[in-house]
């Protein structure tokens, strides 16, 4: 049924994701389909990478680490981007289409004390994917 999952990873809040990835991996596992971790990023330093690719490095290290092993490997893309988290929405939708993912598998937010900063965007992203999105809540 699906063949290409994208999963949105912030490596600064993997705490936060365990729920969204432990669920991409069993549906991955499940449909034998590919996992794709998408990834936005600042050319800025952060306390995650000092550039976009040693975040690119991060976040492909951190996909061989974390794919199921459904014979399928896993990719990783990252976006720059100069504010994060104000393109997010628009990055993820057109990560979609240039990943061919056919189905999103994401959190529906981050925790309270980062929600003031950072919006939710699943909902966001589910009403504006041409393709299926599975929330996930924390």
């Amino acid at each position: 049924m699906f063949s290409k999952i994208m999963v949105p990873v912030d490596l600064a809040h993997l705490d936060s994701l365990q729920k969204p990835l432990a669920v991409a991996a069993d549906m991955a596992r499940h449909y034998g389909a590919a996992l794709c971790y998408v990834g936005v990023t600042t050319s800025q330093p952060s306390s995650v990478a000092h550039n976009p690719e040693e975040y690119e490095s991060k976040l492909m290290a951190f996909a061989h680490e974390h794919a199921p092993d459904n014979g399928q490997p896993p990719s990783a893309v990252v976006y720059n981007s100069h504010d994060p988290v104000a393109d997010l929405e628009d990055i993820l939708l057109k990560a979609i289409d240039e990943v061919q993912a056919d189905l999103v598998v994401m959190g529906t937010h981050l925790p309270k004390h980062i929600d003031a900063i950072m919006p939710a965007n699943g909902s966001n992203v589910a009403a504006h994917s041409r393709v299926s999105v599975f929330l996930v809540r924390p």
